[in-house]
Order: C-alpha cells, then structure tokens, then sequence
C-alpha cells in the first residue's frame, strides 16, 4: 500500500489531500471518504476517515481522503455546505485522472457533515456509483434527496449517537428506494472511537458488492 500526498483544485483554491493505492498492478475501483464538520475540528486525519481509508486499501480500493476549503493546508474558507460540495465534485475529477482508477467504479462515504456535503454529489454525479453515509446529522440536513435514487446507498450509525436518532435513521431508511442497506452497531456514539473495526467491516463489504458487480 502506498499513501501519497497530492494538492488539487478546485476552481482558485488548492486542497490537499492523500491518495492510497493498494499493493499490485491493473485498476481498481476507488472510494473518496469525506470528513466531518471543519468547524468542530473535522479533517481528513479524523479516526473514522483515516480508519476507513486503510481499510479500503487494505481491501484491494485505492481510496481518497482530503481536507475540505480551510482545513489544514487546504486553501480559502468555510463555506457553510455549499462550497464543499464543489469540494468533492473536484475530488471526484481528481480521482478519475488517477491512472490505476477504475473510473466506472467509484463510490463516496461522508462521515457526520461530511455525508451532508458528499451525499448530494455522489447522488446527481453519474462517475459516483455507489453511495455510504456514516452517523448522518438530521440537525443539519434530512437527507430526502436520497429517497429516489437508484444507486446503492448505505446508512450506519451507533445506537448511542446522541445526534442520529434512531427512529429518524430507520424512517430514512424505509423510505429509500432500493438498492439500499443500513446498520445500527450497538453502543457506538457519534465519534466512533473503540467501534472503528466494526464501522470499517461493514462499509468495505458495502462497497465490495457495489462496486464489483
């Protein structure tokens, strides 16, 4: 495996991100996993992203994470959800000009509010054909637009997480069109810390069959 660290653009900003390809040769499917709120100390280097990315890689994905406008050495300033959806639309092309990228098989996971930035995106983008959210925050978004689409589309959060209600999650959830899966992993919180194994299990197998078929 092998992380490297790039810079990309988006529009006038630069933003940095780290790219890690599996061990071996030929393409591979690719997940870009988007972290939590910048405001509230959310980066690329957050325990569930950075868990999740090794996981993926260790899988055989070459997966993406990077630092939304403001965070770390990415350039320019929060711009309240809006701007970092064009944030992850040039992720995306990043990603697709990586050689070893199979760009018929891309996904993309959001964590917290990065699945309220990333989500969006990964529905109306025809290169994102597989879609996970972690922890969805319904304070800051109620994820309807996923209702009708026709992707394969995850939902996972903990049973402790104070800020995904349970009965708001499974409603969602009903609610999906199919192709869809959830999972609620008992006694993780928001944060995920102690839970990461079983987060990063899941969502790998997720991805496995979304994007191997």
């Amino acid at each position: 495996m092998k992380d490297t660290d790039v810079v990309f653009r988006c529009g006038k900003l630069s933003l940095e991100g780290v790219l890690s390809i599996p061990d071996g040769s030929g393409i591979f499917p690719a997940v870009i996993v988007c972290h939590p709120h910048p405001l509230y100390g959310g980066s690329m280097d957050n325990n569930v992203v950075f868990s999740l990315c090794q996981a993926l890689t260790q899988a055989s994905f070459i997966s993406f994470r990077f630092n939304f406008r403001g965070v770390g050495r990415s350039e320019g300033d929060f711009g309240h959800g809006i701007s970092e959806q064009e944030d992850v639309e040039s992720a995306v092309s990043f990603v697709t000009t990586v050689k070893q990228v199979d760009s018929s098989r891309i996904g993309v996971a959001g964590y917290s509010a990065g699945a309220v930035f990333a989500l969006p995106v990964g529905v109306r983008d025809r290169r994102i054909k597989a879609l996970a959210a972690i922890s969805p925050p319904f304070s800051m978004s109620d994820f309807q637009f996923l209702k009708v689409c026709p992707k394969p589309k995850l939902l996972i959060s903990g049973s402790a997480d104070a800020f995904v209600p349970e009965s708001q999650f499974t409603e969602l959830y009903r609610n999906l069109a199919e192709p869809k899966d959830y999972d609620i992993i008992e006694g993780a919180d928001h944060s995920w810390w102690g839970y990461e194994l079983s987060l990063v299990k899941k969502i790998t197998s997720f991805f496995t069959t979304a994007l191997r078929r």
